[in-house]
């Protein structure tokens, strides 16, 4: 095993060239097969596990480059400011200023299994970390802050109407993930 201080500097070395790695490639990078000296040394540095594939992938705190969604993607791998994939549902729930349907979280998200999403929403809806309003026979997640959700339940009202009200921010990446997902669904029609 690497002595601490030889430690950071190849944890920052290889995390600057490949940005994330698996704990079998730490393992490797830092000569031990202990899972708990592994997060020793990364909890020194500062570290962040990926929101999804079950946390498999780590990255240094500082590696991250958040968009406005408090998200970051590499590859397939998604890192959140909020943390967990729950920690992050209620984050993006909260934030926005029209709640969110399941739809809008899995192309934020790029969740590659909905079902996932699915457990994650009513896992913390049962916590009160969220609410669920049913709005035009479409599931509205929103904040579990009473005035808030109201706020959320009007403009997306408002948005479904037609009526003039604050625009309904849409980042880049969920344009890009809609419009792959519609791609692939054409894709698969004209086979």
């Amino acid at each position: 095993m690497l002595t601490p201080d030889a430690s950071e500097r190849a944890l920052r070395d290889y995390f600057r060239q490949h940005r994330i790695a698996e704990l079998r490639e730490l393992f490797q990078l830092l000569g031990t097969r202990s899972r708990m000296s592994v997060f020793r040394r990364l909890k020194a540095v500062g570290y962040r596990s990926s929101f999804n594939h079950a946390g498999r992938y780590y990255t240094l705190a500082d590696v991250p480059q958040f968009d406005r969604w408090g998200l970051w993607f590499h590859a397939d791998a998604g890192f959140s400011r909020a943390g967990t994939l729950k920690d992050t549902v209620v984050a993006l729930v909260d934030s926005s200023a029209a709640g969110m349907t399941p739809n809008e979280l899995l192309a934020l998200l790029r969740l590659p299994v909905a079902n996932t999403l699915s457990n994650t929403l009513h896992s913390v809806r049962r916590e009160a970390r969220i609410a669920c309003h049913g709005l035009d026979g479409e599931q509205l997640y929103i904040s579990a802050d009473a005035q808030r959700a109201k706020t959320q339940r009007m403009q997306r009202r408002q948005a479904l109407e037609g009526a003039p009200s604050a625009p309904v921010a849409v980042s880049e990446e969920m344009v890009i993930a809609i419009l792959v997902e519609a791609l692939q669904g054409a894709e698969g029609w004209m086979s």
